[in-house]
């Protein structure tokens, strides 16, 4: 087998991240079929995969130069030919922060769900804008749709956490042992790092790489762990001792 090629993917964050995804796969097999057609765990399960699924991609672009050059080539980008941006700015910050707002908007009050969907159907609409008029391209780096939508997802991140102190369902819960608690938690936590550190990544990298590598890895390690909660959502049923039941809502 070709040595660049196990090079590529013999990483810390690509290994780790295939190993959760197929254990989240295990988990999601054994579960019955009423809790396989739930949003609540089907829905972590199509985050999980995309985001590992995309992952492997951009380790795969990383191998084969030729497929990322010629990618940036039919995009017009002819002057940096060995970036991926490309591959990160259409599934990690577009699709992937609909997908986060999605998963967000699953445990929120019916009366708050509205704002999220306000957001989505903001975000796309901005997203269109942004790519018709030329303003951020797509094989560059794009801090208005990145900041809108970590911006968005802290926001909803915010409502949930309003909506644990304030809704009936919610107040004789042990949020610690509520798995959505967590997920909310680490979805913050990585976006607000995210965000402070994609303000500066670029530049540290050409004027301090070690330090913009390890931004790069702390922004790995909270993906990690983002992906390992997930997991941990799916396998939440059979873990009855560690979390408890999620309170519904009626009208949900």
């Amino acid at each position: 087998m070709d040595s660049r090629l196990l090079e590529a993917f013999n990483h810390w964050f690509t290994i780790s991240s295939n190993l959760l995804v197929m254990v989240g796969l295990i988990f999601f097999i054994k579960l019955p079929k009423s809790q396989k057609t739930n949003i609540k765990f089907w829905f972590p399960f199509i985050i999980l995969a995309f985001t590992v699924s995309y992952e492997n991609l951009g380790a795969y672009t990383n191998y084969n130069f030729e497929f990322k050059k010629s990618v940036n080539a039919f995009l017009g980008n002819i002057e940096y030919p060995r970036f991926n941006l490309w591959l990160y700015n259409v599934t990690e910050r577009q699709i992937g922060a609909l997908l986060f707002l999605g998963l967000i908007r699953m445990w929120l009050a019916p009366s708050q769900k509205r704002y999220i969907t306000w957001m989505m159907y903001a975000f796309l609409a901005v997203v269109l804008f942004l790519k018709l008029t030329g303003m951020e391209l797509m094989y560059l780096h794009q801090p208005i749709i990145f900041a809108l939508g970590a911006n968005m997802i802290l926001i909803g991140c915010g409502l949930y956490f309003i909506g644990i102190i304030t809704q009936e369902q919610y107040l004789e819960s042990n949020p610690l042992k509520l798995i959505s608690f967590w997920l909310m938690t680490f979805i913050m936590f990585t976006f607000s790092l995210s965000y402070i550190s994609s303000v500066t990544l670029l530049y540290l990298y050409f004027v301090n790489p070690v330090l913009g590598k390890f931004l790069q890895n702390i922004g790995n390690f909270m993906t990690l762990m983002n992906l390992g909660v997930l997991t941990l959502t799916i396998a939440s049923p059979f873990l009855p001792i560690q979390f408890e039941k999620e309170p519904s809502y009626e009208s949900n």
